[in-house]
């Protein structure tokens, strides 16, 4: 990365003496962003914006171990990058909150640095505090007033999550093996704010090709729930969120189990059995609305 004059003048703002281009090695990691996360959660672009100031000055270490000798890098600058072209699953363009970190070269950071460079330390994870978490279906404040809304499921076209806001302070951030934000880590280019046609057109087809697994998960669960139905077993709130929680793999081997089941409790009606594999056009209608 080029290391400009006003890089060089912010970074010198948090050492005790100027330090030259030479002395310095930087690169731009992407902390976190809008889009929902492994957890289930994601970060307002209110949050975003007070990150955006709280991470100055922030040191970087490993695996959230507050050890000062695992303190590796220093953010000097900070930026907010929105891109127009990708649309989050909250429906918000994707913005991420990116940084420009240094370390000062030494004999004892050069493998460190090669690693960066390299693409093996690359995600990250960030330690903040989040003064609000609220559902993004009713709005409700989760510790407070917790609500039924399920994780994972769609109300009225929308995915049910958790909207982190307020944040009242950033401790630190991490270089990491996973994750709870999949797109966090080093990133290679100096000051892009869109992606390149190629990347753009990949990032498409992978979106395209989540909205298919996720409908797929969506189908099969309300067949499962159906099963579950017509072979005695209760269908409540409890059930429904352990499926919320099972992956297409799971959910595929549990409708085979049902359907076994099923078989084996429609045998001895074979006269009232319909076409529906012993559940009547009622039961039927009733899981595919």
């Amino acid at each position: 990365m080029e290391i400009t004059p006003e890089m060089l003048t912010q970074l010198n703002t948090f050492t005790r003496r100027e330090l030259t281009a030479d002395e310095v090695y930087i690169f731009r990691v992407r902390l976190c962003d809008n889009e929902i996360d492994r957890d289930g959660e994601r970060f307002s672009l209110d949050a975003l914006e007070t990150m955006k100031e709280l991470f100055l000055g922030k040191t970087g270490i490993f695996d959230h171990n507050p050890s000062g000798e695992k303190q590796s890098a220093r953010i000097f600058m900070t930026e907010i990058v929105t891109d127009d072209t990708i649309t989050t699953r909250a429906g918000e363009a994707y913005t991420s909150l990116c940084a420009y970190a240094y370390m000062v070269k030494t004999a004892g950071n050069e493998d460190l640095i090669r690693e960066i460079d390299g693409g093996i330390k690359k995600e990250v994870s960030v330690a903040v505090s989040a003064g609000s978490k609220t559902c993004s279906i009713c709005g409700r404040e989760r510790r407070l007033s917790p609500c039924t809304h399920v994780f994972g499921e769609e109300y009225g076209g929308k995915y049910c999550h958790t909207v982190l806001s307020q944040i009242t302070d950033a401790y630190e951030w991490s270089f990491v093996a996973v994750p709870a934000q999949r797109n966090a880590g080093v990133t290679k280019h100096y000051g892009e704010n869109h992606m390149d046609s190629k990347s753009a057109e990949l990032s498409h087809e992978l979106e395209q090709c989540k909205k298919m697994l996720h409908e797929a998960e969506k189908s099969v669960r309300r067949d499962v729930m159906q099963l579950q139905f017509c072979c005695g077993g209760a269908v409540g709130k409890a059930f429904s969120r352990i499926t919320s929680q099972m992956n297409i793999k799971e959910l595929l081997e549990f409708k085979e189990e049902l359907l076994v089941l099923q078989d084996k409790k429609a045998e001895p009606q074979l006269s009232v059995k319909s076409k529906n594999n012993g559940c009547d056009d009622s039961v039927s209608s009733f899981f595919t609305r």
